[in-house]
């Protein structure tokens, strides 16, 4: 193209050759634009090698002449600016290899001529050009103006030259001055037209590009103006195409092939893409102005085009659709921004919405927003406030205001939607049920399920009245009103909805149909709820198998159907296969929507909460980790999604002992939850539980006490008194009982919890199970054994029959029961069921696992309970190396670790090696717990016992005085703790007196 550069650089070249003395027989320079070659040939030799060519003979033959009898040595031939290279190669001795020919020409002459494209320059090159015309001090002052007039060329060599020489003659001129009369003026501003002495070009930006222009034919130069209207990003060339759908694509492409690319006017830059220069877009603009009434024909094309696009993007955000899309919205924004007035008052939404879209689609809700305010305004400032275009503006803010979690904002602009609907369509209308249904997801995402109920129905009676009883829209309504009843546990009346919907969308869909899956999905996880695990997997393996048939085995909807059967295999403690489709849902997702994505994020988070549940810490938290970061990026401080990704991350941080880290996160992720969503709600609930059982895991009761009860009363204020997460409180609740020794308050509860898991889920469901084990934990503590028993018994058989033989769950029943059996002595029959549960932990998480070392440990002391040290010790021993290894040398299973050996050592009579871990141990404690914890006192009694056995009773009593001081405050007087240290410490006393006698 004109003005990138070509005959500075021939001539930098030539005058080098000269000065170095490259071509000992000469340089020759000739110009072919409008001059005659053989012409200038002849001059030339007459006045610099004083040739006298024959008059008589003709041009041609006088040339040749001429080169036969050229001085002798190589020579350099240079032809600046060839139009007609077959012309100019006649003329020349390419014959002769002494004779070396350099041309400059805006064509491509193709592969027959060996050819330098040259590129325009990169910033740096572009600012150091203008820096050594302008004074690289002066640019310095004013860099980011500098840089912005390099921008506004290009980098076009023509323009800087010419911008700085017109810098340089007005030294009080400012870059930013000079930019604005560029805007003002463009191409016609003085700055780029003016050419001084001592340039090489000979022409300003506009001339040099007009010279290209006139050999242009008509369409050709349509073209080009069409390109001209295209953002100067890359241009996908089927939207080109698309323009012109009167035209054959073979003449479209030969304009663009034979005209403009070899011209170098356009570029091709990769398959299918093309792009112009900045100046030259200016310059076909230029010209689209003057071509009037076909130039608005052009435009509207351009615009009829965008628009169709910009309809098609639905906001799918699979990498494949992105990449597809991804070259259009450069040009819708180009639309919004400079041919916005040329749409019609039904298209005007269009470029917006499609912009939204593709940003909403990959989760760039931050990139989404200010196209979707700027909706709004145009849509306000065209139509006025009252105007069914301003109504759908609000809705997809109001929708995108959602997605960020932005709840107050979206419901404002959802109910000035709904309003400004009703005002404009009457009272009934799709649309008004569809603001309807806006409303009322908003609403249950809130946890407001009294206030979304209504809005459901109400949009359902709507669709019905409106659309009859068969219809598309109508068992979505079904659906939605069902996913509500799903949420508040009323899963009879969720049920029947759902098989409607399902039903329904067969009869209109027939029997394969995206809707349909969707519907078996929801159903799925209906039954998933009640713990009906055989119906929830068959349908979800149903809708997975359908999907797959429809979308192919690579779609967002497939990898969703593949968490939710992990999901399903979760809850059913099948955790070897939950991983595998964990990791194939996460593995697509990141194939489909990219490495940062919510949904991303949302699998890693499942991922991660498995890991959790089988206590794989080191791998559940980069996960988790990695979540929380995703969703801070796309979604901001604030969002219900990043509160749950804290309290994740929390819990994981407080099974670990690492309460420090955990606390602030509860407490962030609970405020996040109250700001975000009603006071009410699931969510807060669950971050009040997360708090509560941090402190109890501390010995924090009075703290911890209040928060469960809170999150009780809240989830029977939201759910009614029967449902799982009610269910799940009130066994939090009486576990911080039994925790305290308030066995009178916890028991109740405990029954509480398993009559209604029982109603809720039959009589064999897993948490029946889990709810039989506490219960029979509570009356084992008590020593009310022969209850226990046939419990923990039950529990066993319930989960083998569930569960199968190889199962976490099964393992801790077997522990359990063999934990009685120690507790009443009968070691014969607790030590089988502890290796067998020994056995099936190591075959399920390998030999390096928290639960193995709880197993090697309760082995070990039935070996010690027994005197059988010896067998005791290396089990002792390894369970402490476990736990140092997995969860580090601070954490309060390190402390019990610690304690027990110390236990061992103790009862062997080994007190200078139980005292240094004794000590440990308690310093540990008191370091994690505080000094207000039944393990911190239990270490204190311990430590109290090994003294008084040595004798060392002065130093025995302060620390049994401050073990019954700490017992009797957190477990109260009638504990069988508290009984046991006041006793050490009254024999304690016994024996100071007797020595002092």
């Amino acid at each position: 193209m004109g003005g990138i550069g070509k005959t500075e650089l021939a001539w930098e070249y030539a005058q080098r050759s000269l000065s170095q003395k490259i071509y000992p027989g000469g340089i020759c320079w000739l110009r072919s634009r409008d001059q005659e070659i053989a012409t200038q040939i002849i001059d030339f030799s007459k006045s610099h090698l004083g040739m006298k060519p024959p008059d008589d003979l003709e041009a041609k033959a006088q040339v040749s002449f001429i080169w036969q009898r050229w001085p002798k040595g190589e020579v350099l031939i240079v032809v600046d600016d060839v139009v007609e290279y077959e012309l100019v190669a006649s003329c020349l001795p390419l014959w002769n290899p002494r004779f070396k020919a350099l041309i400059t020409t805006r064509l491509d002459f193709g592969r027959s001529v060996r050819s330098l494209c040259l590129e325009e320059l990169d910033n740096e090159s572009a600012l150091e050009l203008l820096g050594s015309l302008v004074g690289q001090d002066r640019i310095q002052i004013q860099l980011e103006d500098a840089k912005s007039l390099c921008a506004w060329v290009g980098n076009l060599p023509l323009g800087l030259e010419l911008l700085g020489r017109y810098l340089s003659n007005d030294q009080d001129l400012t870059i930013h001055d000079l930019i604005q009369e560029l805007e003002s003026m463009r191409l016609h501003a003085e700055a780029l037209c003016e050419r001084e002495d001592g340039m090489t070009a000979q022409l300003g930006v506009a001339a040099a590009l007009e010279l290209s222009w006139k050999k242009l034919k008509d369409f050709e130069k349509e073209l080009a103006c069409l390109l001209g209207i295209f953002s100067i990003a890359p241009i996908p060339w089927k939207h080109v195409e698309s323009c012109l759908p009167e035209t054959s694509v073979r003449e479209i492409v030969k304009a663009r092939n034979k005209g403009l690319l070899k011209r170098n006017l356009l570029k091709r830059i990769g398959k299918g893409t093309y792009q112009l220069h900045q100046i030259v877009q200016e310059f076909f603009r230029l010209k689209l102005d003057e071509l009037t009434e076909k130039g608005e024909s052009l435009k509207t094309a351009y615009c009829n085009a965008m628009v169709g696009i910009a309809q098609r993007i639905d906001g799918r955000s699979t990498i494949d659709v992105i990449a597809e899309i991804q070259g259009s919205i450069p040009h819708l924004e180009e639309l919004i921004r400079q041919w916005i007035d040329h749409l019609s008052d039904d298209e005007l939404i269009w470029p917006y919405v499609g912009i939204g879209r593709f940003y909403e689609g990959q989760g760039n809700y931050d990139l989404a927003l200010p196209w979707r305010q700027r909706c709004l305004k145009q849509c306000q400032h065209k139509f006025g406030s009252e105007h069914k275009n301003t109504a759908t503006s609000l809705n997809d803010l109001a929708a995108l205001y959602y997605y960020q979690g932005r709840y107050e904002e979206a419901e404002s602009l959802n109910i000035q939607a709904l309003n400004m609907y009703k005002r404009l369509l009457g009272n009934e209308h799709p649309d008004i049920a569809q603001s309807l249904n806006n409303l009322a997801n908003l609403y249950t995402d809130q946890g407001r399920y009294k206030e979304a109920e209504p809005l459901y129905l109400q949009a359902l009676q709507m669709y019905q009245k409106l659309l009859g009883n068969e219809h598309p829209d109508f068992a979505l309504g079904l659906s939605n009103l069902a996913s509500l009843y799903d949420n508040q546990g009323r899963y009879e009346e969720a049920e029947s909805l759902n098989i409607q919907a399902l039903n329904m969308y067969k009869r209109l869909l027939g029997n394969e149909h995206p809707d349909i899956a969707q519907s078996l999905n929801n159903l799925a996880t209906l039954y998933d709820n009640q713990g009906r695990y055989e119906e929830a997997e068959s349908l979800n393996t149903q809708a997975l198998n359908m999907y797959k048939r429809l979308l192919g085995n690579e779609h967002p909807n497939i990898a969703k159907s593949l968490g939710n059967l992990a999901t399903i295999y979760g809850h059913q403690r099948r955790y070897a296969e939950a991983e595998t489709f964990f990791i194939q849902s996460l593995e697509m997702k990141q194939r489909l929507l990219g490495d940062e994505h919510p949904d991303v994020a949302k699998s890693l988070n499942n991922l991660a909460a498995l890991y959790y549940l089988q206590e794989q810490y080191l791998d559940a938290e980069p996960l988790y980790t990695r979540a929380l970061e995703i969703f801070h990026k796309l979604l901001g401080d604030e969002h219900p999604d990043v509160a749950a990704s804290l309290s994740n991350l929390a819990n994981l941080y407080c099974n670990q002992g690492r309460y420090k880290e955990a606390e602030p996160l509860c407490t962030q992720a609970l405020k996040i939850f109250q700001k975000l969503l009603c006071n009410e709600h699931p969510n807060v609930a669950q971050g009040l539980n997360s708090l509560a059982n941090l402190y109890d895991n501390q010995g924090r009761y009075e703290e911890a006490e209040p928060l469960f009860i809170q999150a009780l009363e809240m989830r029977q204020k939201l759910f009614g008194n029967e449902h799982p997460d009610v269910a799940q409180s009130l066994n939090n609740l009486a576990t911080l009982y039994d925790n305290q020794g308030r066995y009178a308050e916890a028991e109740p509860l405990f029954i509480q919890a398993l009559e209604m898991r029982k109603k809720l889920f039959g009589n064999e469901h897993p948490d029946v199970a889990q709810s039989l084990n506490v219960l029979a934990g509570l009356l084992d503590d008590q020593g009310r054994y022969e209850e226990a028993e046939p419990l923990y018994k039950q529990a066993l058989q319930m989960r083998l029959k569930l569960l199968g033989h190889e199962h976490s769950d099964v393992a801790n029943s077997l522990n359990n029961l063999a934990e009685l059996y120690r507790n009443q002595r009968r070691y014969e029959e607790a030590e089988p069921l502890h290796k067998q549960a020994l056995e099936m932990r190591q075959q399920l998480f390998g030999d390096e696992h928290p639960d193995v070392a709880s197993s090697l440990n309760n082995l070990a002391l039935i070996y010690s309970n027994q005197r059988r040290y010896r067998e005791a010790e290396p089990l002792y021993k390894q369970a402490l190396e476990i736990n140092q290894k997995l969860l580090g040398n601070e954490h309060p299973f390190l402390a019990s670790s610690l304690n027990n050996l110390a236990g061992l050592y103790a009862c062997q009579r080994r007190c200078s090696e139980a005292e240094p871990l004794y000590v440990q141990a308690l310093e540990m404690r008191q370091k994690h717990l505080g000094n207000k914890h039944p393990d911190v006192a239990q270490s204190l009694n311990n430590l109290a016992y090994l003294y008084a056995y040595q004798r060392r009773y002065s130093e025995a009593e302060p620390l049994y005085v401050q073990a019954l001081e700490m017992t009797q405050k957190l477990l109260g007087n009638e504990h069988p703790d508290t009984a046991a240290v006041q006793n050490n410490l009254d024999v304690c006393r016994q024996a100071i007196k007797a020595s002092n006698r």
